[in-house]
């Protein structure tokens, strides 16, 4: 999708993920994988280069997807030292709730968002011995405590509770999720249009 920009030089066609690139808003949208991990990350490179005091609001529409990936956002996130504000536009799912709990300059839903947290998940056609099978297990199990670990820092909940609302596939409403820790206001679409501070 392309928008028209008006300047002292006439007007010119620049797609919309450019304009609104200017405006400093990203979007983590879909599945995340490496290619979308790596697309984040030159962005908020970018972004910081430009100016390190402005805060950036990450737009996040997505069903979760590879972990490895989701940290490497993560990461990104927790370093940059642009303020970085979290919003939740449609569905935070699995990595994408932890990815919008994280954010460190306000964490933010619409009103019909969803956000949904469960145990990290095995990835199909896992094949081996018993010992490969072992060391799958071992390291899946040392995921799910490192993610709980990390939804227990954002969301000021014990590891106690959040290892219990992971068990399952646990989905929250906006009210809930604000009740949960996971953001810290519900807003319309105005607060996602105000100009970042």
């Amino acid at each position: 999708m392309n928008v028209l920009v008006k300047s002292a030089n006439g007007i010119t066609q620049v797609s919309a993920d450019s304009k609104l690139m200017s405006q400093r808003k990203v979007f983590i949208e879909g599945e995340i994988d490496a290619e979308t991990a790596c697309e984040f990350v030159k962005k908020i490179m970018i972004l910081n280069a430009e100016d390190s005091n402005r805060p950036i609001d990450i737009l996040i529409n997505t069903p979760g997807g590879c972990i490895n990936s989701g940290m490497l956002i993560y990461d990104v996130i927790q370093a940059s030292k642009a303020p970085i504000r979290t919003f939740c536009i449609g569905r935070a799912y699995s990595m994408g709730a932890v990815l919008l709990a994280c954010g460190n300059h306000g964490r933010y839903i619409l009103p019909h968002g969803e956000v949904m947290i469960h145990e990290p998940l095995l990835g199909n056609h896992i094949r081996g011995n018993s010992s490969s099978i072992k060391s799958i297990s071992e390291t899946l199990l040392e995921t799910k405590h490192k993610m709980n670990e990390i939804l227990a820092k954002h969301t000021g909940q014990s590891e106690e509770v959040v290892e219990a609302a992971t068990s399952y596939d646990h989905y929250f409403s906006s009210e809930e999720s604000l009740e949960f820790g996971l953001v810290d206001e519900i807003v319309d679409f105005g607060k996602m249009m105000e100009e970042c501070e």
